[in-house]
């Protein structure tokens, strides 16, 4: 699974861009999907039931597990005070609000949602680790559509860019690739596609 340059996202006409353009961008990976019928966007393909973006594969969710019981005893987990880390959905203009398609705040599992567009998804966590926004975008190619996945991650202190250093193998080598396979099957299954 391929992670790719910040420029060839950055190229996308994505309100990403200006919404977080103070917040550094982590990480960027994309996969190519195949083209079954042109038209679908992120919307149709979130909403089928067959759509699971984030079902992680054994090996994610033992990892995900031990993170969740290290953060439980660390009290990482905990959402800072209000006041100590107003939420991006904070940054949501009237014209944001009325396009989305699910209301900011609605949670997507440890994610809440920032805003969700026909081709575009912004969802953030708030922990006393990052506060980080992850970017799902769905593009229709030539030959059939790329979706998307980028991190942005804002520093809540001097513990962010340790306790990412610290997972970042984690990430790279393991969670995203398997995230990114899971979208692949997930596509394929509410698609009807087998493309390997």
């Amino acid at each position: 699974m391929p992670q790719i340059s910040t420029q060839e996202l950055e190229r996308l006409p994505l309100r990403v861009h200006d919404f977080l353009a103070d917040v550094p961008l982590h990480d960027v990976w994309a996969i190519n999907l195949p083209r079954t019928r042109s038209g679908i966007t992120l919307a149709e393909f979130l909403q089928r039931p067959s759509a699971r973006l984030c079902t992680p594969s054994p090996v994610v969710r033992i990892l995900l597990n031990i993170r969740l019981f290290v953060g439980r005893l660390l009290g990482w987990d905990r959402e800072p005070a209000a006041t100590a880390c107003e939420t991006f959905a904070a940054r949501l203009t009237t014209a944001d609000r009325s396009k989305s398609l699910a209301p900011a705040g609605t949670r997507d599992g440890l994610f809440r949602v920032v805003y969700r567009f026909e081709n575009e998804q912004l969802l953030e966590l708030i922990n006393r680790t990052a506060h980080a926004a992850v970017l799902n975008a769905l593009v229709e190619t030539a030959d059939g559509y790329r979706f998307y996945f980028s991190v942005y991650v804002r520093s809540v202190g001097r513990f962010t860019p340790i306790y990412m250093a610290l997972i970042d193998p984690f990430r790279k080598l393991v969670v995203y690739p398997s995230l990114l396979r899971t979208v692949r099957v997930s596509w394929n299954q509410t698609f009807g596609a087998d493309f390997a």
